[in-house]
């Protein structure tokens, strides 16, 4: 069996997972990170604000899918996540905020009841959602793909779409709906679709097996973390690869990869050449593309065609009666579609959300900025940006007072954006991959899932079908 070292380009959540699976399967092996930052872990990160971590990128993991809360049961740090205090939501309408009903898979209603009582639709836009059980089941239009707008349009009419599955959707892949894939951004909604011809009875199906799977008649948590943070988790993760003996390289990028002679790889770097049996490239799409225009042109040209989004999130702690509104719940989504352009598309409410945030006299929000379209408020200088969340704020939650402290994270060209053709394209990438460089493998946000659970599960597919590819040869 072949037995040269793992090069894994990119020290975020993928890369550590592909490095960790790889110490995992063949402990013996040498495996190399390399980091083109100064530290590892990515998107993940946190740091202090007013005394008490906070994540700078994501704050919590999905609990209904395994990968995230498998590898961290394999660190030991199963027994001390936490669920959010607080899950009800809260969302922007015309008619002033209104909490977001009970019985939505992503934003799509699986129950009318709850709608109804909302008050979230207008008369008119209860109608229309309420005849979507009556609807014949039809078709994506010839020549629109699979659009989430596009759906849900179809299936529940205009506001379901603009009040509530795009500031949902949208927000969490800072893009457009009527330009992001039903199948590739939302799998749980095209299942739904292509399984019932009801989309709300599909989804209240799916709602009930999972009800059922808890085993206990009640919904199993949807979010975990950790209270030291999600770095906290990054943290144990690195440690544990020191030990396993894993080269981490941050400060230490891939400048390219090429072939030798023997079906190897060698990759360069600001320090020499690095050999490889095997490469994982867990680096947003454009920098694989880069490293893979002279191994496979077509890999490369397909993903030069995924698109990004840049986004930052202010992180505001304000004493407790700077906002005439009382925070309830976990948040407020604001539609774009909403009256004049703003700033802001979500705030997320920490200290009522996350019990170990809260602390007396004080509040935490952590307000998330641009989307697909909507960047130029990113670039913005730091005081330029808080006025704007300022505006914002004062409007959606009556804020009148100055933040005891402020931190403003910029995540330039960091949401790949899931346009209709996405998973065919990714598929498109991983033949010519396996046709061209059978010992190189992608992972990631790029590809087929954007969260921290996907990326994970990325991470440690790419590391185990190279390192059996490895011992088949």
């Amino acid at each position: 069996m072949s037995s040269g070292p793992v090069v894994v380009v990119g020290g975020g959540i993928a890369g550590l997972s592909a490095a960790w699976e790889a110490v995992q399967r063949e402990p013996g092996r040498q495996v190399v990170v390399l980091e083109a930052g100064d530290r590892l872990g990515g998107k993940i990160l946190t740091t202090d604000v007013a005394g008490r971590p906070v994540d700078a990128g994501p704050d919590a993991f999905l609990a209904r899918v395994p990968w995230a809360l498998d590898l961290c049961r394999e660190l030991g740090l199963d027994g001390e996540l936490v669920s959010p205090s607080a899950g009800t939501a809260w969302v922007a309408t015309p008619r002033g905020p209104r909490r977001v009903p009970e019985g939505l898979v992503l934003g799509v209603p699986a129950r009318v009841g709850p709608m109804v009582r909302s008050g979230v639709l207008s008369p008119r836009g209860l109608l229309r959602a309420g005849l979507e059980p009556l609807l014949p089941r039809r078709p994506a239009p010839t020549g629109t793909g699979d659009s989430v707008g596009r759906t849900v349009r179809r299936r529940f009419g205009r506001e379901v779409h603009e009040l509530l599955v795009d500031p949902l959707v949208g927000s969490i892949n800072a893009g457009d709906t009527d330009e992001l894939s039903l199948t590739a951004s939302v799998p749980q909604l095209a299942d739904a679709a292509g399984r019932s011809r009801s989309l709300l009875l599909g989804l209240r199906a799916q709602q009930r097996a999972a009800t059922g799977a808890a085993g206990n008649g009640r919904p199993a948590p949807v979010f975990l973390t950790h209270p030291r943070g999600l770095g906290h988790v990054v943290e144990v993760l690195v440690g544990r690869l020191r030990d396993a003996g894993v080269d981490l390289r941050p400060s230490c990028g891939a400048a390219a990869l090429r072939p030798t002679p023997g079906g190897g790889w060698v990759v360069d770097t600001p320090g020499g050449p690095q050999p490889a049996d095997a490469v994982v490239l867990a680096v947003p799409a454009p920098a694989a593309a880069g490293l893979l225009v002279p191994v496979s042109f077509e890999a490369a040209a397909a993903l030069r065609a995924i698109p990004y989004a840049s986004v930052a999130i202010v992180t505001l702690a304000l004493p407790e009666g700077a906002l005439r509104r009382p925070l309830e719940g976990s948040g407020l989504l604001v539609p774009k579609h909403r009256g004049p352009s703003r700033a802001v598309t979500a705030v997320s409410f920490g200290s009522t959300k996350w019990a170990h945030w809260a602390r007396p006299g004080e509040v935490l929000l952590r307000v998330s900025v641009g989307r697909t379209g909507e960047e130029a408020v990113v670039e913005l200088d730091d005081p330029d940006l808080l006025a704007a969340v300022r505006h914002d704020l004062e409007e959606l939650l009556g804020l009148d007072g100055e933040a005891q402290a402020v931190r403003i994270s910029r995540w330039p060209s960091s949401f790949p954006q899931y346009l209709p053709g996405h998973l065919a394209r990714v598929a498109a990438v991983e033949r010519a991959l396996a046709a061209d460089a059978p010992g190189v493998a992608v992972a990631g946000a790029a590809y087929r899932g954007l969260g921290i659970p996907a990326c994970i599960r990325q991470g440690r597919e790419a590391a185990a079908a190279l390192l059996g590819r490895a011992a088949e040869r």
